[in-house]
């Protein structure tokens, strides 16, 4: 026989011999890999309710992350990882991170959920208006932080954002920026917060001019978040921008209920009973002694009363040209009917309130 005969009969040996073992793993080794109905399916560990969470640490071999899925319950063989891992060729590929993994997922799904790095994660959208304790809320309700820790966490000196030196104030409430995040299971507190600070720098910070507006940034917040919270359609942002800007030119108290409405959610007990935004306020409410009652003090508050958007600053910035002093919202649809004189508002508020 030819050495050439010697060495192809060789191969086919090892060849067969790499697939009878391959079987042998497949068929034989604990973990399901065929879905169910296929020929040869293994069982898999039962379902649970609850994900389990899993890190894949820098450095980590195919060999380590067998091993420690095996010792969770999530494979039931860290040999059928490695195989499939080798099967698959993506060794080299298997991302460090945290995953989220259910009990029950066949092997397969595992393997490739690790070399694609789909790492675990809780999407969240923050909504514009909010205050920072609401915001904190919907975190904990969305499993990635607690209402205390982020509130615990909004700390100026804790983070190197190059705006937080125009913020006069430790208070980052109004600096926290609305928009979609997506954070992993072990994204601490500081680390949202950091996040949140950068989206507000990138977004808001880098990108609006205040030329010629003879405003601080921390006032064309201030000024935006009122706007943010009046506002009932995009359109109107502009306008009410307007008549708070006129009002400030006239030395005009602003009188805007958002304001009175964050003055008395300081009071843990309104609350309770409110929420942060009272609809209805009375004349008490309307007269609380609070730097953030519009009603009361003159000018722009202390600081913003919530989270604006992007719009609502850019309608403070550059603001629709009017001679409004007033608005009034309707009952109907709550969107807003403008007037030049209080005569005019006040048929307004007949028309519109009744």
């Amino acid at each position: 026989m030819s050495a050439y005969r010697t060495t192809y009969a060789t191969v086919i040996v090892v060849s067969l011999a790499l697939m009878a073992a391959a079987a042998w793993l497949i068929t034989d080794s604990p973990g399901e890999i065929f879905d169910e109905g296929s020929p040869g399916r293994v069982d898999a560990i039962e379902s649970g309710d609850e994900p389990l969470l899993f890190t894949v640490n820098e450095g980590d071999s195919a060999g380590d992350i067998g091993a420690e899925l095996e010792a969770q319950g999530i494979v039931r063989s860290a040999r059928l990882f490695e195989v499939l891992v080798a099967l698959n060729g993506v060794g080299s590929d298997l991302e460090a991170g945290d995953y989220e993994f259910d009990k029950g997922m066949t092997a397969v799904e595992v393997v490739h959920r690790v070399a694609e790095g789909k790492t675990a994660s809780r999407t969240i959208t923050i909504p514009e208006g909010l205050r920072v304790e609401e915001i904190g809320e919907l975190l904990e309700v969305n499993g990635i932080t607690t209402r205390d820790d982020f509130l615990g966490a909004l700390v100026k000196s804790r983070y190197a954002e190059p705006f937080l030196e125009q913020v006069p104030t430790d208070d980052l409430q109004g600096y926290v920026f609305p928009a979609g995040y997506e954070f992993n299971r072990s994204t601490t507190a500081d680390q949202v917060v950091a996040t949140m600070l950068r989206g507000f720098q990138t977004n808001v910070f880098d990108g609006v001019s205040l030329e010629g507006q003879g405003m601080t940034f921390h006032e064309v917040l201030t000024l935006a978040s009122i706007v943010e919270r009046e506002a009932a359609t995009a359109e109107e942002r502009p306008i009410i921008a307007s008549v708070f800007l006129n009002r400030l030119r006239l030395g005009i108290p602003l009188q805007a209920d958002p304001t009175v409405q964050f003055a008395v959610a300081a009071d843990p007990a309104s609350v309770e009973q409110y929420g942060y935004w009272k609809r209805e306020l009375t004349l008490d409410d309307l007269n609380v002694d609070s730097p953030y009652n519009t009603y009361v003090y003159g000018g722009l508050p202390p600081g913003p009363i919530a989270n604006p958007g992007l719009d609502s600053v850019l309608a403070v910035v550059r603001p629709a040209v009017t001679n409004y002093l007033f608005f009034v919202a309707k009952a109907d649809d709550g969107t807003h009917v403008f007037a030049e004189t209080l005569e005019e508002h006040e048929a307004n508020v007949e028309m519109y309130q009744r």
